[in-house]
């Protein structure tokens, strides 16, 4: 069955919006691969989050099958850039787990849950993802340890996100581009 322009239009926007957030979410990741967090008590390739704030942005406006796109897209090139198998193993269960807890609560708390609430989920799940894939790799349960630790900079980094998505899901909503993906949720 053929699209009509429509609906080609639209793909073409999908298509447009998936690009520039998995392009902003690769810079983020590179920013804050520049920030020494190892060197202030955390665990080594600990990270803010901050390529989060591009994948819950997308959640916000287009379909989760878009969203998980922009995740896989994400997480190739930033290990692509950046990284080692191993890296890339650990990014794709923490993004992965992170994906489809903020996809979920989105869905079906709707107004319930704040965008700050839904980011800290998200942060948790993507520590407690990453350390469950370590654990997985090293045979090991010992790297848990670091759980504790990891769920507060979780905490943290997902008000932190919470908050840029706040802004970001507003501003963009004033623009044309995004206008046909609102759906009126409060955001």
């Amino acid at each position: 069955m053929a699209m009509s322009s429509k609906e080609s239009a639209t793909a073409l926007k999908r298509t447009v919006i998936i690009a520039i957030f998995a392009a902003v979410a690769v810079v983020l990741s590179i920013v804050e691969a520049q920030i020494p967090l190892a060197g202030m008590g955390l665990m080594p390739g600990a990270k803010l989050g901050f390529a989060n704030i591009m994948i819950l942005t997308c959640i916000f406006f287009l379909r989760g099958r878009d969203a998980f796109v922009l995740v896989i897209l994400k997480t190739l090139l930033t290990a692509f850039l950046l990284g080692t198998f191993s890296s890339l193993l650990f990014s794709l269960f923490g993004s992965l787990l992170s994906f489809v807890v903020m996809f979920l609560l989105v869905r079906f708390t709707g107004k319930k849950l704040s965008v700050i609430g839904i980011s800290i989920a998200g942060g948790l799940a993507h520590n407690t993802g990453q350390l469950l894939a370590a654990s997985m790799v090293f045979n090991s349960a010992s790297i848990l340890y670091y759980l504790p630790i990891l769920l507060i900079t979780g905490i943290v980094t997902g008000i932190l996100v919470g908050f840029a998505v706040r802004y970001l899901v507003a501003s963009l909503s004033k623009i044309s581009l995004f206008e046909e993906f609102l759906d009126g949720r409060s955001h």
